[in-house]
């Protein structure tokens, strides 16, 4: 028996699964991988949240270009299982929210908490960045 073809408009039928990969806007943010760069997020400004705590930092103007975002979770969030997912889930949540919200010239860090990050429902997550990133911006 072969599987049913998917739509051609791209939705899914009632009870099928959603697709695996990302639903979001295929928009790249660059990824922030030098330590020098977290670093310097880390002496700038910083938000809370149930979920997660952002950093933000204004780049100067020589410096890249676009949003660039890293992401981190150390290991109080758990074992690597736990912290891959924690940062599967913010890698996630940054391409949904970022494009819209970012601004052009910042750099984000998004730190995982302990258990919040990886079991906290997704549209609270959404919500925890976009109100971080709306007090970040004020």
């Amino acid at each position: 028996m072969t599987p049913p073809e998917a739509p051609e408009d791209g939705t899914n039928q009632p009870g099928e699964t959603p697709p695996a990969a990302s639903v979001c806007a295929p928009v790249s943010l660059t990824v922030l991988q030098k330590r020098a760069d977290f670093l310097k997020a880390t002496r700038a400004r910083r938000q809370g949240t149930a979920s997660m705590m952002v950093q933000a930092r204004k780049r100067a103007p020589a410096e890249a270009e676009g949003i660039r975002v890293g992401f981190t979770c150390s290991k109080k969030v758990g074992n690597a299982v736990a912290r891959n997912r924690a940062k599967r889930r913010l890698r996630e949540a940054a391409r949904a929210v970022l494009p819209q919200q970012g601004r052009d010239g910042w750099d984000y860090v998004l730190i995982g908490r302990k258990a919040e990050t990886a079991e906290r429902p997704f549209p609270l997550l959404l919500k925890d960045l976009e109100g971080a990133l709306r007090k970040l911006h004020r």
